[in-house]
């Protein structure tokens, strides 16, 4: 014979209570889930929209330089066209004068003159003199030559600085075009991110992943700086005398709450889009690369465990390896990894450890 027990009507509704409770977890949990996979991939977007920004400001900033420096050759051949000009201006004048004079007093028929002298001792000197004016413009008609030739020289690559300009121009117009449409795509994935990630909890969620992408990020940047064979004395000899990033006003954020128990690690500086970001001391680029969260960010490191950060560029200037100075331009300030206005993320770190840099940038 079986026995059943049987609950207490309270016991039951408590069950049933707690039964639609859980099923309620576990039904926003599904949520929370599906909402994280959604923004990873919308995040994906983000990345692929800002490397693409990225290669093209860098592109657009190289060309801009071209540009300056061919105008720069250009203007530079203008002047030596127009001193070429006068110089073959003052030859043109000096050979007239001295043609002119010869037929004056004339020197243009030599026959006559070897005809017309009884005396020998001054026939030599007429023949001295006449060789001297002949010899003289000789050379002016030879200077001449030399003149026209370098003026043909440097029209010929004037026309090309010209033809060189007109497609440099093409490639800035046809590079501005691709920066528009990219912006777009930009613009559209961190809207619907933004509209994606929305409660307080996923927010949360975010900022905890994205700091856990950057400790990693740092982790392997380290790992390569102990590989690494240069030496760097490190950073504790110039405390309060490392340059400021930008040129911007700093907000030191050390430590202040950023949301929930996040806090944040570093300062932001003020600036505007294509600033000029630069390194605060000598270092060895160890990252350069698209971080979650982040954006675009550069890693130095400074030896003895001393590494700065910048982020939310607009373009990564330098590539992994390379060796910058203090002061050296290495990315531009931007807003990239999902930010709504341009400014730079900064931070110091020892030992992986963040350190508040507000005792270390100059002032």
């Amino acid at each position: 014979m079986a026995f059943v027990t049987v609950l207490p009507l309270q016991a039951q509704g408590n069950t049933a209570e707690l039964d639609a409770l859980r099923a309620q977890i576990e039904e926003r949990q599904q949520q929370l889930d599906y909402s994280i996979a959604t923004a990873k991939e919308l995040e994906k977007a983000l990345q692929n929209a800002e490397q693409k920004l990225s290669e093209l400001f860098r592109g657009l900033k190289q060309t801009r330089s071209q540009l300056e420096e061919n105008r720069e050759q250009q203007a530079q051949l203008e002047q030596q066209q127009k001193q070429l000009i006068a110089q073959i201006r003052q030859q043109k004048d000096a050979l007239s004068s001295q043609l002119r004079s010869a037929y004056m007093t004339g020197q243009h028929d030599f026959t006559k003159m070897l005809l017309n002298q009884g005396d020998a001792a001054k026939l030599e000197r007429m023949l001295s003199y006449y060789r001297y004016l002949n010899q003289a413009r000789m050379e002016q008609i030879q200077a001449f030559t030399r003149l026209a030739r370098d003026l043909q020289k440097v029209e010929k690559e004037l026309q090309i600085k010209v033809d060189e300009l007109a497609e440099l121009l093409e490639v800035q117009e046809a590079q501005r075009q691709l920066l528009a449409r990219e912006q777009d795509n930009r613009e559209q994935s961190l809207a619907a991110l933004e509209k994606r990630i929305t409660s307080e909890a996923e927010q949360i969620e975010q900022l905890q992943i994205n700091e856990q992408n950057l400790i990693q990020a740092i982790a392997r940047a380290e790992a390569r700086a102990s590989a690494s064979q240069q030496v760097l004395a490190g950073l504790q000899p110039y405390k309060g005398q490392l340059l400021k990033p930008t040129g911007g006003r700093m907000r030191n954020l050390f430590s202040s709450r950023r949301q929930g128990q996040i806090r944040w690690k570093g300062a932001m500086f003020d600036g505007r889009a294509g600033d000029s970001v630069r390194a605060v001391h000598h270092g060895r680029i160890l990252y350069a690369d698209w971080l979650r969260g982040f954006g675009l960010v550069m890693v130095l490191d400074h030896g003895e465990g001393y590494m700065s950060l910048y982020g939310y560029n607009q373009a990564l200037l330098k590539d992994v390896g390379d060796t910058v100075q203090a002061g050296e331009e290495i990315a531009l300030v931007g807003q990239s990894g999902g930010q709504s206005s341009p400014g730079l993320y900064f931070e110091l770190r020892h030992k992986g450890k963040a350190v508040n840099p507000a005792g270390w940038i100059q002032p």
